[in-house]
């Protein structure tokens, strides 16, 4: 029973850490693998670095981009789910 209550705080602070840090970023990235997988072509979006475009071709882990200077190749990691949402709901 002493052994318990010594590693007791250990363990609430286990199941904080968890709720609190690692639960919200497992939710996160398996929104953004959603995201990643709905895109197709036409959508306008923002990457992470802040680049503007539509998307003019898809492939399996990479999309071109058409912006105002011409087309980019990128991966589709580096789109923001975040920047997009909000670009979209603009328009």
């Amino acid at each position: 029973m002493e052994q318990i209550q010594q590693f007791l705080p250990f363990i609430l602070m286990f199941v904080v850490i968890y709720f609190f840090m690692i639960r919200p970023q497992q939710n996160r990235m398996k929104k953004e693998k959603e995201f990643e997988s709905q895109l197709k072509v036409g959508d306008k979006i923002v990457t992470k670095s802040g680049i503007h475009g539509k998307i003019a071709e898809l492939a399996e882990t990479t999309v071109i981009i058409e912006t105002m200077s011409g087309k980019l190749k990128l991966e589709r990691s580096a789109i923001s789910l975040e920047m997009s949402s909000a670009l979209n709901k603009k328009a």
